[in-house]
């Protein structure tokens, strides 16, 4: 289903990573939510390609499908 994503418990604690790497997919996730562009996490992580960024986009979309949280307000 992602072939650009994986999760090894002996690679990053287990963490989901982009294939090949051992970046971790919440790390292009914060970056993202910093403002960084696609472009510029490229930049600074240059074994990361266009549609890694794009996959662990897509991986976050659908874990948040996947599961519901309650969260309080206030």
């Amino acid at each position: 289903m992602f072939k650009r994503i994986y999760i090894d418990p002996e690679i990053c604690g287990g963490k989901p990573c982009i294939k090949g790497t051992r970046i971790p997919v919440f790390v292009i996730l914060d970056l993202l939510a910093t403002d960084l562009s696609a472009e510029e996490i490229i930049k600074a992580y240059p074994d990361l390609t266009i549609d890694d960024v794009k996959a662990a986009v897509e991986y976050a979309a659908f874990l948040t499908k996947e599961k519901s949280i309650k969260l309080k307000v206030g």
